[in-house]
């Protein structure tokens, strides 16, 4: 028998905010949260900009020996886990834990990790390489840490889609739910790749914009966009069965009701043009809605020319004239770009838009392009009663998620 998935907690922390509370404010403000660049100097390099997390002190999650022991990615994922388990009130000790799982993505992994050590062995020798560089490095250990802290024995994996990581992490563990493999699943994403490697990396692939103007440096669907804004940060989903939901009297955020999942099969970087077409039309026929009851896409949308535009194609390829009727926004605009836990964090701006009634815009938009000619929401949210939500995200390796939100109603 397939069951009903809903959330009934959250945690977010981003460059807007550092818990849920904080990112809605700053996404209903239209915050900045992009700015210089203060994690190391950037004098050799061109790439200014990014979105930090800012205020976060590590020790207030781990103890001061485990934050040595720890990549900062990993207690990102932990401190977005503490908010989401505590905002669903649920009495760990009075479930099984083996019904309880972890499904966690980082599209990297400890980065800055790997990059401290491989300088290390530069001027050292191996010998000095970090007795824990493999568990503070490795992509898994963000799952694998919440496991632990929660004392969950279900399901635990670690997703790696590029951008799409906690899309399908969320994805996941709705059909793991639904399909009765788990009661609870701690899903989502984590991402800390703000240092010379990670924007060094993407520099060289001409990814990133080299705009030194933090208001216009992240412009999704602006025609003088000019490539993406490195963002860092997690969001951690409390998913549940309805069933256990009510029998303990949760309050319930939103439902989960679809998931599309598909791959363009066509470049290792550049999206086809109407590739996430299909995720977006899987995501509503397993919701069994219509696609004009969708209010709502918070959209990809990098800020770069290659995704704007074909993220507006595939769109229009899932809702014909509908799609100018829907109201569109990148969250990225404030955030930058969390890369493997945007996916999450995007989720979460949806589930909040739903429950509130309020669209989070696409803030430092100035001018139009022809090529990008639907409803982005532009610089100031917008009330607007909605039922049906999609957040998209694609990566690279052609990977597109799409999860089908629905307005918690009784």
């Amino acid at each position: 028998m397939e069951r009903r998935v809903v959330i009934t907690g959250m945690g977010a922390l981003t460059p807007i905010g550092n818990n849920v509370n904080e990112f809605w404010e700053g996404l209903k403000s239209g915050k900045n949260g992009i700015g210089l660049i203060t994690r190391f100097d950037t004098t050799e390099s061109k790439v200014k900009c990014a979105g930090e997390v800012k205020g976060f002190d590590p020790a207030e999650v781990v103890d001061k020996k485990e934050v040595k022991r720890n990549d900062l990615f990993s207690i990102y994922a932990m401190a977005a886990a503490d908010e989401a388990v505590a905002m669903s009130g649920i009495d760990l000790d009075s479930i099984d834990k083996h019904r309880l799982g972890v499904i966690i993505g980082s599209g990297i992994g400890g980065l800055t990790t790997i990059e401290e050590q491989a300088v290390k062995m530069a001027n050292k020798g191996m010998s000095r390489i970090a007795p824990l560089f493999i568990p503070m490095a490795i992509s898994n250990m963000a799952a694998g840490n919440v496991a632990i802290r929660f004392g969950a024995r279900g399901t635990c994996l670690d997703i790696v889609t590029a951008c799409a990581t906690a899309t399908h992490s969320i994805g996941e563990a709705y059909r793991n739910i639904k399909h009765g493999y788990s009661d609870y699943i701690i899903a989502g994403g984590s991402e800390a790749s703000i240092c010379k490697l990670g924007i060094g990396g993407f520099a060289a692939l001409k990814a990133l914009t080299t705009s030194e103007d933090p208001d216009r440096a992240s412009t999704p669907f602006d025609k003088e966009r000019s490539g993406f804004v490195m963002g860092e940060g997690a969001g951690i989903l409390f998913m549940e069965s309805l069933e256990s939901a009510k029998a303990r009297g949760a309050e319930i955020l939103a439902e989960i009701v679809g998931y599309g999942s598909t791959c363009d099969a066509h470049h290792i970087t550049a999206p086809m043009p109407d590739g996430a077409c299909k995720a977006m039309e899987a995501a509503m026929a397993e919701a069994g809605i219509d696609k004009t009851e969708i209010g709502y896409i918070n959209a990809h949308g990098t800020s770069t020319p290659a995704n704007d535009s074909s993220e507006t194609i595939a769109i229009k390829s899932a809702f014909g004239d509908y799609a100018k009727e829907i109201n569109i926004s990148s969250t990225k605009s404030m955030t930058g770009h969390l890369l493997g836990a945007t996916g999450a964090v995007e989720a979460i701006a949806t589930i909040l838009a739903l429950k509130n009634g309020v669209i989070p815009p696409t803030i430092n938009y100035q001018v139009p392009d022809e090529e990008c000619d639907l409803n982005y929401t532009v610089n100031k949210a917008v009330e607007r009663d909605i039922k049906y939500a999609l957040s998209n995200t694609l990566g690279f390796g052609g990977h597109n998620g799409v999860l089908c939100l629905k307005k918690w109603e009784e």
